[in-house]
């Protein structure tokens, strides 16, 4: 039926059924004859068994989901990957999806081809607007695919920074719609930075008919980011969505989704694809959705939400304890934030101090923000880069919930986050003491003869 099963495989299930489709390839025939150049012949054993023996890859030179002849097997696997992650988007929320692939790509390299894509559709455009997200991939993609971004600021409301949309459709009016070649939004994100207002976006987009195609990197796993880019595409337009194969489905990095709601535009881009592609991606994917089952992924995107408001509910106390507050961030659903003005009023150096403090502890993926930070990609200068915002309030903390995470992971860093804001704030406070003494001998002492 081309579904992911409810209750999930056995290990050696999968594996029987993965030398059935291994069988069916040219290069595991025993009486093969191959005479081209590439015949699926490999020099080492354990390359090919940490392949299951499917060496061909995916596609053909033209299309990435076409079928390739002497590859019968991995053919199968390839399709039938496409039809089971179809399936887990629509479970996961976007049910009006038509039609996905998988991409031996990362997010970003997804959302460039994607870019590509349109630029056959609009000769003319050179823009994509882009509503500001400090990640340096996503930025990079538009660069990549030699387009120039129109970098559109956050509106600071509350703790939270959302989309300027009034912003948005002024430039789109300065800069003619014909111009641009699509509206670049994002759903997940690090707070305090929340999911881009979809739905405005989508309607935005539909008026002008603008393209609009959505970072969804690791929003699979939040019923909230898909429910916004269901809502997007009820409302208005949305063409593509693009999502990382590691953050939402637990394989090696290496791979993305790209889906949409015309079956054509989604099958034109895997016509852009240039060449075969090699198929460990889908393969990964594959076994994990077959061992998982859809009531195993499921179970896991319900203890991902029970630990994000277990992280929120013990990060607040955490944060009350120390004198600083849990960034009022509603919006988004899987990222938290911490103020650490205590550290910031000192110096920065005390506020990255505690972000090393933390890796060599072996938190990993918290991430610490001082204010004003100026960085420069591909010759764009972003003022306090990785808040998203030139001047956000305060500088703060960084902690997500993410599909796979356990209670031990948060009372560990809960733990280890405490002992290391206590060793901060004690080395500010002697700091201080240390300069006001020096001040206060400075001002009394006579400069001498």
């Amino acid at each position: 039926k081309g579904k992911c099963p409810e209750d999930g495989w056995d290990e050696s299930t999968i594996e029987l059924f993965l030398h059935e489709l291994a069988i069916m390839d040219s290069n595991n025939f025993l009486d093969n004859c191959g005479v081209g150049e590439r015949e699926g012949r490999v020099a080492s054993g354990l390359v090919a068994r940490r392949h299951y023996r499917l060496i061909h890859g995916i596609g053909r030179s033209g299309d990435i989901a076409a079928v390739q002849p002497k590859a019968a097997g991995s053919s199968i696997l390839n399709k039938l990957t496409n039809s089971i992650v179809l399936d887990i988007i629509k479970m996961a929320g976007v049910r009006t999806v038509t039609n996905c692939f998988v991409v031996p790509m990362a997010t970003g390299m997804s959302l460039t081809l994607c870019f590509l894509t349109l630029r056959h559709k609009r000769p003319k455009a050179k823009y994509i607007i882009w509503p500001r997200i400090d990640q340096k991939s996503c930025f990079k993609s538009m660069i990549t695919a030699g387009f120039e971004p129109v970098v559109i600021e956050n509106v600071l409301e509350g703790d939270e920074l959302r989309t300027d949309i009034e912003a948005v459709e002024a430039k789109i009016k300065s800069l003619g719609a014909e111009n641009i070649l699509c509206v670049h939004s994002t759903t997940s994100c690090f707070a305090p930075r929340v999911p881009d207002r979809l739905e405005e976006l989508a309607v935005i987009c539909a008026n002008y008919d603008i393209p609009h195609i959505v970072n969804n990197a690791y929003g699979v796993q939040s019923s909230k980011c898909m429910h916004l880019i269901q809502q997007g595409a009820r409302v208005g337009r949305i063409d593509a969505f693009v999502q990382s194969l590691d953050k939402n489905f637990m394989v090696p990095v290496g791979g993305a989704i790209i889906a949409g709601f015309n079956e054509s535009f989604i099958q034109e881009i895997s016509k852009m694809y240039p060449g075969k592609a090699s198929a460990s991606p889908s393969l990964d994917v594959l076994i994990t959705l077959l061992s998982l089952g859809t009531n195993g992924y499921k179970q896991l995107l319900k203890e991902r939400k029970e630990m994000f408001s277990y992280l929120s509910s013990e990060l607040k106390k955490l944060a009350d304890n120390h004198n600083e507050r849990l960034l009022d961030t509603p919006h988004n659903p899987i990222s938290l934030a911490m103020s650490l003005k205590n550290l910031d009023e000192n110096n920065d150096f005390a506020v990255t101090q505690l972000g090393s403090m933390l890796f060599t502890r072996q938190v990993s993926g918290a991430r610490v923000v001082p204010c004003g930070s100026v960085q420069t990609v591909n010759n764009y200068t972003f003022k306090g880069f990785m808040s998203h915002s030139n001047n956000y309030p305060c500088a703060y903390l960084n902690a997500a919930s993410a599909i796979g995470i356990k209670k031990q992971d948060v009372d560990v860093f809960l733990k280890r986050l405490d002992k290391c804001l206590k060793t901060s704030t004690k080395e500010v406070k002697e700091e201080k003491i240390v300069n006001e003494i020096s001040n206060a001998n400075t001002g009394t002492e006579q400069p001498e003869d």
